[in-house]
């Protein structure tokens, strides 16, 4: 089971973007994300992860370790979710 993401901060506030990014291809919008995160990955320390994410694992890990959620191999995973989808 995978939980619903949490609202953003809202100490991170939205910025107009000047790229056409509903005209812009597949590639050029994959080759924008992989410039966006070469570029924040250059300094790692200064990213911080949310509160939010440390709760979100602790949550699954107690769900974990009660026995209420397992590991899976990878491959049983996709598997198992094409068939859902069948």
């Amino acid at each position: 089971m995978v939980a619903a993401a949490p609202k953003p901060s809202k100490l991170i506030e939205p910025m107009p973007l000047e790229l056409p990014i509903a005209e812009m291809t597949l590639a050029e919008k994959l080759r924008a994300m992989e410039a966006l995160w070469t570029d924040l990955s250059r300094n790692e320390q200064d990213i911080q992860s949310p509160v939010w994410h440390g709760q979100v694992l602790e949550e699954r890990n107690a769900r974990v370790k009660s026995g209420q959620e397992k590991f899976m191999d990878w491959e049983a995973a996709k598997q198992e979710l094409r068939d859902r989808l069948k």
